[in-house]
Order: structure tokens, then C-alpha cells, then sequence
């Protein structure tokens, strides 16, 4: 038996940066992501965000990579955003997203950096942020 213990820090955003996660349905919407991967044998330990974009710190499996997670995760919460009406527009997920690996003992700050987002993004703004980790992690924009 395989055994596959990988650890991501998965983070996607929505289409335009669109403020389509209100507080009022952001927490069902989390929820729903956490429930629907238990269902597909994906393993989500966190998942959080704020008004347009999402977190979520993920265990790889043997049978799922990190693009087949983000399109499982992305693609039914949105078909279930838009199924339930939950946005005056159309919702949809930006097609990109961005993924690191996470250390074991890195797991607890990144769970509360996750889910202190809301407090989080008081202080900087997401912009802010993804440039520290374009700059961090030496990616560069396409």
C-alpha cells in the first residue's frame, strides 16, 4: 500500500477579483468547498478567504494532484454558487491559482493564518500579499 502525505497551501481567486464572497454567504460557501471534497476523497484541512478569494491548506493524495484538487474544488463550488443563486451575477473562479508546499510544522500557522483572513486583510491588502509571495517564492507574471 502507498502511503502520500503532501501538504499545499492552495489559494485561487474570483474571476476579476470580483467582491462576490459577501460575509453574508462566505461561510456557507466555505462549508460547502469543505464538505464537497470529503465527498471526492480530497483532503481539506482549512479553507477560508475573504470577499473574492479563497484559502485552503489541502493534503495531496496518491490519486489526485494539485491541478485535478483546484479544478474539483473551484468547479463544483461555482456550479453550486450559481445553482443556488447565491450572487445577483453569474459567479465564476479566476482560472489561475497559486499553490505552495507546507511543512509539518508548519501546519498550525498556517491553519490560523488562514483562518484569520478577515483580521488579516484589515491590515494589508490581498494585492499586497500576493506580490510578498510572487516575491518570496521568485515567481514572476506572466
Amino acid at each position: 500500500m502507498s502511503w502520500v502525505r503532501i501538504w499545499g497551501h492552495l489559494v485561487f481567486s474570483t474571476k476579476n477579483r470580483e467582491s462576490f464572497l459577501h460575509k453574508e454567504i462566505r461561510k456557507d460557501v466555505f462549508q460547502h468547498i469543505k464538505q464537497n471534497a470529503e465527498k471526492k476523497g480530497l483532503y481539506l484541512d482549512s479553507v477560508n478567504g475573504y470577499s473574492d478569494y479563497a484559502h485552503c491548506l489541502i493534503s495531496l493524495s496518491k490519486e489526485h494532484s494539485i491541478s485535478q484538487t483546484a479544478q474539483h474544488i473551484k468547479g463544483e463550488s461555482s456550479h453550486r454558487i450559481n445553482q443556488n443563486k447565491l450572487t445577483s451575477d453569474k459567479f465564476i473562479w479566476q482560472d489561475d491559482y497559486w499553490a505552495v508546499s507546507v511543512s509539518e510544522s508548519y501546519l498550525p500557522a498556517t491553519r490560523n493564518y488562514i483562518f484569520n483572513q478577515e483580521e488579516h486583510h484589515r491590515k494589508r491588502t490581498f494585492t499586497d500579499e500576493i506580490e510578498e509571495f510572487m516575491n518570496k517564492y521568485g515567481w514572476e507574471c506572466l
